[in-house]
């Protein structure tokens, strides 16, 4: 059982205020369950962005995620997360990443710092991202890793995280797609 939320991305001045193309764009989390590794991912999401890599500090990112979503392959197991232990999504539907910093970290790398919001917890984050083009798409990729805890995913007798552990590595993959 993992918790994700979703992650910023930067486009170029000539695509500024864009979106996602989110047919070509995934968001994963994979925590481990008795350490093996368990991956789901989020069927449902929205990014809006405006960003200009030469001005990294004016840009900005908000991304959406439909809390249920998340898809582990098993519908059982995807009625269980949606539950109040996990993600709650009768009260808490959506996660967001609104951000608040951009530098650059390097060449092509920008650290991304904003609040990410999942179950009415907020905590700020520092999100690496790497941008590449592919033809006339710019892609944006990133990994953060989170703790569990921190956002009251798996309470009751899920809380113990010697079963689940705390950590929740949650991926991003963003093509981005020009207004």
């Amino acid at each position: 059982m993992a918790a994700a939320a979703a992650m910023p991305f930067a486009l170029t001045a000539r695509d500024a205020h864009a979106q996602i193309d989110v047919a070509h764009s995934t968001i994963t989390a994979t925590s481990k369950q008795m350490n093996v590794p368990v991956e789901g991912k989020f069927t449902k999401f929205s990014a809006q962005l405006a960003f200009d890599p030469a001005q990294p500090a004016a840009g900005s990112a908000k991304v959406d995620v439909d809390m249920t979503s998340y898809d582990l392959g098993d519908e059982t197991y995807n009625d269980e997360v949606r539950g109040k232990d996990w993600f709650d999504t009768k009260r808490f539907p959506g996660a967001t990443f609104v951000s608040s910093a951009i530098a650059p970290a390097g060449a092509d790398k920008f650290n991304v710092t904003g609040k990410l919001t999942i179950k009415g917890k907020s905590q700020t984050v520092v999100v690496p991202v790497t941008v590449t083009t592919q033809g006339a798409a710019h892609v944006f990729d990133g990994a953060l890793t989170i703790r569990r805890s921190q956002y009251d995913i798996g309470l009751g007798e899920w809380k113990d995280t010697s079963v689940v552990a705390d950590d929740v590595v949650i991926k991003f993959h963003f093509v981005g797609a020009g207004k």
